[in-house]
Order: structure tokens, then sequence, then C-alpha cells
């Protein structure tokens, strides 16, 4: 950053009793009061260069005594921007940057310190160095700008519009002329010698800005269509970042969200519904990822419902670009509603990523891409029940319309669902033996991999019809291999191991029960009956389907010898 040093004095202002002074042999003349300062000077080098103290002593004699009070409650910058034009008429040393040079401006501006009053005066000196420094630089316009923002807003249209048009006029620049340093932190970027400039150099150091002033910044950049729609929205993404919360890390939020203040919440609800209105509408030019989590953002703080609207929709049609960690949204801290996380906000997402499917043409470009999408989310969504189903409190009846929000044809394999289903059972070992059943019903055991199936006709969790839909789909696959390799079906031994582990299993919460009651509401037998009724059904589709395989072993037997003879009669 660039300075410029005006005088040569040394220091000499000194503070005694609340009461700033210079040393001098001259006694002072001249009492002036800003906010709650009060400064005890001299007539002589202040009225030189000040046309305002020149104003108001006009009236008053020379020789005066008492000195003449003055009050500059209302002078920019205050008393630290008074001290230095103070400093300046004094020809004490003072440096000028970037930090400090609008305050100084707009004070010697109030003060009339101008050409017309005094040559070689302190307005003409900054100006010249804010057109041949601080205009030059790239961070010396952005820290000018963030000064000027704190002290009058937009009122200094002097300082900050020049300002905003030389960080566009560097944005612009393409990368390869990039020669000034600039603030880039990516995990794993490491600049090196010789290193190509990335394309986004520019976002960390100008998300530093106030909302209104990135906003006019990205704006024009936007304006000029030299940029492509995706740097744009990576400038979002490091602002949002910054400047917004995420609610699944506390660490991001003041106080860890445990007092967050409602100016807080409103001005992060400000910053958050701009960047909103400020997303390029081309596809790709934000990611499903990032709007996810203003979504949850926009749910923490309590962002309008036009607001979440809008992130919802957006984030349907990017929704295979997310993972499940992703569509975790936590309630609002105002929320009274017991659930830890908005399912509902996760699975509006996914109807509008389900809407946007069945709008594309079957057979098209389109429909093979949103297929392809439609796995991803599948395994997605299923990982995200996985994650839900962890929580202790969570209904059964909420779980089961939250997987069945997914279609038949969007699960090409149920590993993920009975994974999170499985889940689910470990967490809430209360459930009865209807919800376990009303769970287990919506797995489709002919989609589970043979590793998975294995593992679940070996999990005690799974209710007996389960289990047994799985022996069948064990047995079916052997029988239809039986021809062609040494595929081993489920022997009678594991069948009543398994039939008893189950029956016992039931037993145990099930009230005693009638010798003539055979069956339930579904018309499945209980007890010994059960059991023995499972294991003969199970060891005769075995034997059936060993006799089946032998059948086929000898009718290719036959073949061969049949094909034999007929060459050799030949």
């Amino acid at each position: 950053m660039k300075y410029m040093k005006l005088g040569t004095k040394p220091d000499t202002f000194y503070t005694e009793e609340a009461v700033r002074s210079v040393l001098s042999d001259v006694p002072a003349d001249l009492i002036i009061h800003v906010n709650n300062t009060k400064y005890q000077l001299h007539k002589f080098p202040l009225l030189l260069k000040c046309g305002l103290l020149q104003r108001l002593c006009s009236d008053t004699d020379d020789d005066e005594v008492p000195a003449v009070p003055v009050a500059l409650h209302d002078i920019p910058g205050g008393e630290e921007a008074f001290e230095l034009c103070a400093k300046f008429c004094y020809g004490i040393s003072i440096n000028i940057s970037a930090a400090n040079f609008v305050p100084a401006a707009l004070a010697a501006r109030f003060l009339r310190m101008t050409e017309s009053v005094a040559k070689g005066n302190l307005v003409a000196k900054l100006d010249s160095f804010f057109e041949s420094c601080i205009l030059q630089g790239w961070k010396d316009p952005i820290v000018a700008l963030q000064a000027a923002w704190r002290v009058s807003g937009w009122s200094e249209s002097r300082i900050v519009q020049p300002c905003v048009d030389a960080i566009v006029e560097k944005i612009l620049m393409p990368p390869s002329k990039v020669t000034w340093s600039y603030t880039y932190t990516r995990p794993g970027y490491a600049k090196r010698p010789h290193q190509s400039v990335p394309k986004d150099w520019w976002t960390e150091d100008v998300s530093e800005l106030d909302m209104d002033v990135f906003r006019s910044v990205i704006s024009t950049v936007r304006a000029a269509r030299l940029l492509p729609p995706p740097l744009i929205g990576e400038a979002l993404h490091v602002y949002a970042c910054k400047h917004l919360p995420d609610p699944l890390h506390p660490a991001s939020i003041p106080n860890g969200g445990a007092a967050f203040a409602d100016d807080d919440a409103a001005k992060q609800r400000r910053v958050l519904e701009t960047i909103v209105t400020m997303i390029p509408g081309d596809a790709g030019a934000v990611t499903g990822r990032f709007l996810l989590r203003l979504l949850r953002v926009a749910s923490f703080v309590g962002a309008s419902s036009s607001t979440r609207a809008q992130l919802i929709r957006q984030a349907g049609v990017q929704l295979d670009e997310a993972k499940a960690a992703d569509l975790l949204i936590p309630m609002p801290p105002s929320s009274s509603a017991a659930d830890k996380y908005d399912v509902g906000a996760a699975e509006a997402v996914l109807e509008h990523f389900l809407a946007q499917f069945q709008r594309a043409a079957p057979g098209g470009e389109e429909r093979r891409r949103m297929s392809g999408a439609m796995e991803k989310v599948a395994r997605v969504f299923d990982e995200f029940l996985r994650i839900i189903a962890v929580d202790g409190d969570f209904p059964v009846g909420k779980f089961v319309d939250l997987a069945e929000c997914l279609p038949d044809i969007a699960r090409n394999d149920h590993d993920g669902l009975y994974h999170a289903i499985d889940t689910y059972l470990k967490e809430h070992p209360e459930l009865s033996k209807a919800d376990k059943k009303r769970l287990c019903r919506m797995i489709d055991c002919r989609k589970l991999s043979p590793d998975v199936r294995a593992q679940a006709i070996s999990n005690d969790r799974m209710p007996l019809r389960t289990i047994v839909q799985l022996l069948f789909v064990e047995q079916e696959r052997a029988m239809g291999s039986g021809s062609h390799s040494a595929a081993v079906a489920p022997d009678r031994g594991s069948v009543d191991a398994i039939a008893a582990r189950n029956k016992d299993k039931d037993d145990d919460h099930l009230p005693p029960r009638p010798a003539d009651h055979k069956s339930d509401v579904h018309g499945r037998p209980h007890g010994e009956r059960a059991g023995a009724s499972m294991t003969r059904s199970l060891s005769a589709s075995t034997k059936t389907a060993g006799a089946a395989a032998a059948a086929a072993r000898t009718k290719e037997r036959s073949g061969e010898e049949s094909r034999g003879s007929r060459m050799r009669n030949k």
C-alpha cells in the first residue's frame, strides 16, 4: 500500500487533563471542541490554511482573552481527521495512505483547506495523491472504499465512484496482465514462481467491501459482459462464505448461535437476499451445493418466503451436484418445532428436481442426462435418510413418507435404502412389529447387492417376513446360476437356524395365542407352526432347485452322448 508523507517537524501534540495541546512557547488562543475532545491550539498556523476557521473567527479581536472557543462536532472523520489537518497546519509530519485518506480528505474539505485559502494546501495534495497513487493500485481503492463507506456512505461520490471504476477496470483485465499483489487463499493453492494468475484472483479482495459497494462493483462487471457467469458466481460464493454463517458449523455463528441478536440477523438477512438477487440466471453459474448453503442460511436468519422459494427452485434444478450433508437444513433458532432439521425444505427441493425429470422428453438427450442425474440424487437422498435416521426423535411415519418421495424408477439398487432403514431400526429399538414391517416393506430384496443381501439375512433387526423374502431371492439366484456355476443355495441348517431365531424373537414380543389361532392379519403363520412351515417350504424349494439342477445336468450329458453316437455312425 502506497503512502504520502507531509511535513517535517516532530509530533508535539500531547494530552493533559483530558485536553489535547501542542508544545509551544506561545500561549494557546484558540479552543476547539470536537465531539468529546477539547483542543487548545493557536490561531496563527490554523487560520492561515483553514477557510472555515477564518470565517468563524473573523468577528473576534486578535488580542481577545480568553481564547476563542469553536465547536466542530460535525466534522467528518471526528477527532482523528481533525488532528491530521491541524498537524498539517503546524508542519508536523503526517503519513497519508488509503486507510486514512478518506477521513483526511473529507475533513480538509470541511475546513476549506483549499488553494484559494493558501497555496500548496492540504486538499490539493490529497487530490494529487488520490489520482496518482490510490486509483493506480489494486488494494488501495478497495481500502479507500471501505473507509468512505464507514465515514459517509455514498454521499462522497467524488471518492466512491472513481474507486469503483478503478476496481472494475482491473477486474476486467486479462489475468496475464495482472502484475500487482492480491489475496488468494484457496485450499490446496500454493503460489509458485512464474505460475499463471487464477481467473478468480480478485474475488477475495472485493469480498471485503460492504454489501452495497460490492453489489455496485459486481453489477458494473456484469454490465461489461466480459467475464463468464461462473466467475461472477464464484465471487458471490466467496462473499457469502465470508459474511454469512453456516448453520451446520456453529463456530461461524456469533456466540455459537446461542444469542443471535436481532440486528445481526437483520444484517445477514439483507446480505443473503441481496446475493440471491445477484445470482446469474445462466445454467451452472453457481453450484447446487452453494444454493443449498444459502437455503440453510435463509432458514436460519428468517429470510422472506420469496427468497426461500427461489433458492428451493434453483437448488432443485442442480440437486445432482449436492452431497447428503448439504440437505441438512437446521430449523431456525426461533422455531418451536421438536425436529432438528427442516426435512420439508429438503423434500421441496427433491420435488422440484423430480418435476424437472418429468418434463424431459422420453428418449431425448435431456432425458438421458436427467436419468444419470437421477441415479446420483437417489444415492445422495438415501445417504441423507441414513443421517436423519440417527435422530432418536424422528417419527417413523415421517421417515417412511420421506423415503417414499423417490419413485421406484429412481433407485437402481436398494443398498442405500437398506442401510438407512437399518440405521433407523438400530436407533429406535422400541419400534413395534407393525412399524418394522412398514419400514422394511419398502426394501426390494431383488435390488440388494449380494454382499448387502447376505448382511441383511444375518441381521437380527430385520423382521421375519423380510428374512424369508431374502432367502427366496437367494434361492432364485442359486437356481438361475445352477447350470453354469457351483453357486450354493441356502442349506437346511441355515434355514432352520434363521427360522428358529426369528420365531424366538417374534414369540418374545407376542402375547400367548390360542392353539387354533394360526395366522395374523397378513395371513402369516406364527410360533412353531410359522417356523416349521417356512422351514419346510424353503427345504422343499431347496430340494426342488437341486432336482432341477440335476435334471439339467443329466439332460446335458444325454445330449452329449447322443451327439457322440451320431458322429461314430458317420
